[in-house]
């Protein structure tokens, strides 16, 4: 009998759960059957996909505190997350998985409840916050997360980095790939593993992306990218911006970033997408947690990725030879290793 694995993502952010499903998949095709679980701006990903999910309270810690104040945390964040544990522990308790992988910290919480072996997946440390509140919360809460997990599975683009937290089990960055529209199983294993396709030909059987110069990849709090699109265009670029009038929601963002020859962005997750594309990318980055992670890149000085922080300095950087980086995909790494450790 296969293994039944929940897969939850956090809902901040459309990346979480374009990272979790492509954990979902590599299961998948290692023989497992998988119930996803998470909301948020990711949920149309996951239905554009072909999926179905739970979706139980949702939160946002990020715009209630860096988008309003710490009152706003305590009257909206705080008792929706409390919501959202106990709807994660009443979905538990309905589809019995045999394991949890997620980076949703509180569907961690709820698996301690219903006594579940738990995998982490995500990238978060404290290192990469400024303010005190948030560095001791997040060290907090990678301590419990490495007690009481089977495994922190933690995608990261650098090597060993002290700022990452200790007793992690480090992997190869995760991204979403999609599937040629014929293909074999064995095809599918082997992309799922992080392989790239054999053909141009999306999931939806659509046409290959148009090739670009400039990629431009807002996250859900990123701010004048429409701005950036045009003063990029000025500059003489062929640009296509992700979420734009011209924009349509796709299954996955890795062929259009294979088709382009640079990405700007400021989420993580589109950096380790662009990793595993092979593309350039300049990071542009707004959140705390962007920031932090920018600082490590910008101190290993990764070969691929250039930080900056204006508008002037990314149009600049654009035009900059860059070289492109060379990554595996760790979707396949980390579902080896929950099924490895549940069967």
């Amino acid at each position: 009998m296969s293994s039944i694995v929940a897969v939850a993502h956090y809902p901040e952010g459309a990346g979480h759960a374009t990272r979790m499903l492509a954990v979902a998949r590599a299961l998948e095709a290692r023989g497992a059957t998988v119930t996803l679980a998470g909301g948020g701006p990711g949920a149309r990903f996951i239905d554009r996909n072909g999926y179905d999910q739970y979706e139980p309270a949702s939160v946002d810690f990020i715009g209630d505190y860096q988008g309003g104040s710490l009152l706003h945390v305590l009257g909206h964040s705080l008792p929706n997350s409390a919501r959202r544990v106990y709807d994660y522990v009443h979905w538990l308790r309905r589809e019995r998985p045999d394991a949890l992988v997620t980076d949703d910290m509180f569907a961690a919480m709820a698996a301690e409840f219903v006594d579940l072996p738990l995998f982490v997946c995500t990238h978060n440390a404290a290192s990469y916050y400024d303010a005190v509140i948030e560095q001791g919360f997040t060290w907090l809460l990678n301590r419990h997360q490495l007690y009481s997990a089977e495994a922190f599975l933690y995608p990261s683009i650098w090597p060993p980095d002290r700022g990452d937290p200790a007793g992690v089990t480090p992997i190869p960055p995760i991204a979403l790939d999609v599937a040629p529209t014929e293909t074999t199983d064995e095809q599918r294993r082997v992309l799922a593993d992080g392989s790239p396709p054999e053909t141009d030909v999306p999931a939806n059987g659509s046409p290959a992306p148009d090739e670009t110069d400039v990629l431009v990849v807002p996250s859900a709090y990123s701010m004048g990218f429409e701005a950036l699109t045009e003063r990029l265009r000025a500059a003489g670029h062929e640009v296509t911006l992700v979420g734009g009038e011209d924009w349509d929601c796709v299954p996955a963002l890795l062929p259009y970033l294979r088709a382009a020859e640079r990405v700007v962005c400021s989420g993580y997750s589109t950096i380790m997408e662009a990793a595993v594309a092979g593309t350039p990318c300049i990071v542009y980055p707004f959140t705390d947690e962007q920031h932090g992670v920018s600082r490590v890149i910008e101190r290993t000085g990764l070969p691929g990725f250039q930080v900056e922080h204006s508008m002037a300095h990314v149009v600049r950087a654009v035009s900059q030879p860059l070289e492109r980086p060379v990554y595996e995909n760790g979707a396949g790494r980390a579902a080896a290793t929950v099924l490895a450790a549940i069967e």
